[in-house]
């Protein structure tokens, strides 16, 4: 049994690899084009500096250069790179550009007498690059990454509705609106007449981050039969939406405090601010985790769910929460998201099994005393798996040699079930999704030089078996502590 699951584990290992190789394919891709149709530009400048054309030859000249730049973006499109619809607007940008070089050379302007300026050429290539530049920039930047192998049998459902609390205002908004948590379902698909139960898994995002940063995770778990709700946290989150339709960024403020988290702050200052991430993160996922229960319990949604689509995302819902068996509860997160599903796992007694993806358990801090943080000390019931970057391995060990206090390791001591799992090569990011979908956004905030479908594909086969064990009651876990 164990070799055979080791080879299962080695081929999904070996088909994310391939995958990872594919998606950086695509960006280097979007990198190539962009240098080619400069490359062009800049040729025709040279080519034009020779001497001095007059306007006619010059427009002759554009027109070929923008032939050959829209021939290299349809051969791009036609390479299996899956460039598709990132190269689409590229070759709509050279096509208009082509049509107006056209036209002026059918036209009147043909027959206009004078030398084309030099200062005039060099002007136009800036800025075609420039414009050729934005146009690709999506291609550069992203990868068209959809997500890694699944092991499971089921197929993949997605819903979404905009959970409405009415009994906390919304901190950042200045009109006493009501907090709202958009939540983000993937379940398992199965047939009309199923009496399959699942257990719901809730997962919360890093600071700055969205809901889809594990979206590979949220996949592996409903292909093996999992209903996952991903939360975002508005004004905490990348981007959300609210249920008027407004998109709603990362408050500055809150941005500013986690760039600063790590600077000579007074003990004090720290706390309060740890404090207050954590009531509003705490206050967002106990919400959701009630309004859930309470939905899939009574079969029915009530005015707090705020449903923007048509009667069959209703019907989705009523379909999902009708298969979420809320007797066996997972909670897991990223950074902020870890810490804030570990708040919960040590305050209720409905969540089974936690996990925690490289985050410092910030709710553990209980105030300052003599200008240090304490930590609490107190057990930790609920099983917990803790998910440890390279650096912050690291930093842990460091700690503890040194006998510094730090949650996670008190946490861990105290915990009747713990386990923590460091990750080689590895940064923050790269326990999510976020270096596959942009390797650029991957290295800006946080990612090793390991093979990142590889360590994504080790934390989403910990996650599904951990959450195997404690909410199916399915094997055993005993991982290995450094991958």
């Amino acid at each position: 049994m164990l070799k055979t699951r080791a080879r299962i584990k080695t081929a999904r290992r070996n088909g994310s690899r391939a995958k990872e190789r594919k998606v950086e394919s695509m960006s280097m891709m979007g990198i190539v084009l962009l240098i080619l149709m400069a490359a062009l530009e800049i040729g025709l400048v040279i080519f034009a500096g020779r001497g001095t054309p007059d306007r006619k030859d010059w427009r002759k000249d554009r027109l070929i250069v923008r032939a050959a730049q829209i021939l290299i973006a349809v051969v791009a499109i036609l390479l299996p790179f899956g460039m598709k619809w990132r190269i689409v607007p590229v070759i709509t940008l050279l096509v208009v550009m082509a049509i107006i070089t056209a036209i002026a050379i059918l036209t009147k302007r043909n027959k206009e007498e004078g030398l084309k300026r030099r200062s005039g050429i060099i002007v136009s290539c800036v800025l075609s690059i420039a414009l050729i530049g934005g146009a690709l920039m999506p291609a550069c930047i992203f990868t068209g990454y959809n997500g890694l192998p699944v092991s499971g049998d089921y197929g993949i459902c997605q819903t979404s509705a905009i959970l409405i609390d009415e009994s906390r205002e919304d901190p950042f908004e200045q009109d006493g609106s009501f907090r709202e948590v958009p939540v983000h379902f993937y379940y398992p698909e199965t047939a009309a007449d199923s009496t399959e139960k699942f257990p719901l898994v809730i997962f919360s995002h890093g600071a700055f981050g969205y809901y889809q940063s594990n979206y590979s995770t949220y996949a592996e778990l409903a292909s093996n039969g999992y209903v996952v709700a991903a939360l975002d946290h508005p004004h905490h989150a990348f981007v959300a939406k609210d249920s008027k339709g407004k998109t709603i960024i990362v408050n500055r403020d809150f941005l500013n405090e986690v760039m600063a988290e790590d600077s000579d702050s007074d003990a004090e200052t720290k706390y309060e601010i740890y404090k207050k991430w954590m009531t509003l993160r705490i206050g967002d996922m106990g919400f959701a985790l009630d309004e859930i229960e309470a939905a899939a319990d009574a079969g029915a949604i009530d005015s707090s769910w705020y449903v923007s689509g048509s009667k069959d995302q209703e019907d989705a819902l009523l379909e999902m929460l009708g298969m979420t068996d809320t007797s066996s509860i997972g909670l897991m997160g990223h950074s902020m998201g870890g810490a804030t599903s570990v708040a919960l796992g040590r305050t209720r007694d409905d969540v089974g099994a936690v996990i925690d993806m490289d985050g410092t358990m910030l709710s553990e801090y209980t105030g300052v005393k003599d200008g240090k943080l304490t930590v609490c000390e107190d057990p930790y019931d609920c099983p917990v798996l803790e998910f440890r970057s390279w650096p912050h391995y690291n930093e842990v060990v460091k700690f503890s040699e040194e006998g510094t206090v730090y949650p996670n390791t008190e946490l861990m001591k105290n915990a009747s079930e713990g386990y923590v799992i460091g990750l080689r090569g590895t940064g923050h990011m790269d326990l999510t999704d976020l270096p596959l979908l942009s390797p650029l956004l991957g290295r800006m905030f946080g990612s090793g030089e390991r093979d990142k479908a590889e360590v994504m594909e080790i934390v989403n086969t910990e996650s599904l078996e951990f959450f195997n064990h404690y909410l199916k009651g399915e094997g055993e876990f005993s991982p290995q502590s450094v991958y």
